[in-house]
């Protein structure tokens, strides 16, 4: 197993959550959710390879990646929520479906899951623009672009200086490269999937196909809301995480929708 850097807080006998963040971002973005569940839960959250305090993991393929965030679910507690942003999404879906024994209930936070255009040309140009992730200047601009407020900026900016050009094209490569696993279909637990109305149409669309996909998933496409909903709409993320929780079972079987 990988020695992924992560942190936990809450009380150590109170159901697990786990929180994944998406790529290029770290560990940091779930500060506020943190602090809303760590009275009721116990709130793991790691930093993926070659981001942040796993910078100097080489980023591995996803299906290692997966195994690697299984061990430390069996590690801090089976029966775990786990909450995944964007390329966290991803790994979310995959985890759930290849190990339905550790993951109770799943939070999909807009996973790309159809395939991307030219994803050699992509990978290209992450690379040949990687050199400017670390230029404050350029920060600037990519965390308006992702929602990142200025009490996060440094976190974001430490980021993306400890990103390497490689682990960044590997990462793009498996994000463009995911497909939603056969075994999603027979996830005996709870999901719960979210999406923006103004993200990418094939995003939403591949959001939805994931839920038609897993008959007893709950999913809601938010109006107006981009790629981002837990750092663009902060308050309403963190209700919606902690309504859900508290449920115990979803709405079963519902979709919401923005039109």
């Amino acid at each position: 197993m990988t020695a992924l850097w992560w942190t936990e807080t809450g009380p150590s006998d109170a159901p697990v959550v786990l929180l994944l963040h998406g790529g290029g971002v770290g560990a940091w973005m779930w500060r506020g959710q943190v602090a809303a569940l760590r009275d009721r839960y116990r709130v793991v959250t790691p930093d993926l390879p070659g981001h942040d305090h796993s910078a100097a993991m080489p980023f591995p393929s996803a299906a290692e990646l997966v195994e690697d965030l299984a061990g430390l679910l069996k590690e801090v507690g089976p029966a775990a929520t786990v909450v995944g942003f964007s390329f966290g999404a991803q790994l979310t879906v995959a985890l759930a479906a290849a190990h339905p024994d550790l993951v109770a209930r799943a939070v999909v936070i807009s996973a790309l899951t159809e395939p991307m255009s030219l994803p050699g040309l992509s990978a290209w140009l992450v690379r040949a623009a990687a050199p400017l992730g670390g230029q404050r200047w350029f920060a600037r601009l990519q965390a308006k672009a992702l929602y990142i407020d200025d009490e996060m900026f440094d976190d974001y900016l430490r980021t993306a200086r400890s990103l390497s050009a490689t682990d960044l094209v590997a990462l793009t490569r498996a994000n463009a490269a995911f497909r939603v696993p056969e075994a999603w279909a027979d996830f005996p637990g709870q999901a719960l999937l979210l999406a923006g109305g103004a993200e990418p149409r094939a995003l939403v669309r591949g959001m939805r196909n994931l839920h038609r996909s897993l008959p007893g998933s709950e999913l809601e496409v938010v109006a107006g809301a981009g790629h981002g909903l837990p750092l663009q709409r902060p308050a309403w993320f963190t209700e919606r995480l902690l309504d859900w929780l508290a449920q115990g079972q979803p709405r079963r079987g519902t979709m919401q929708d923005d039109h």
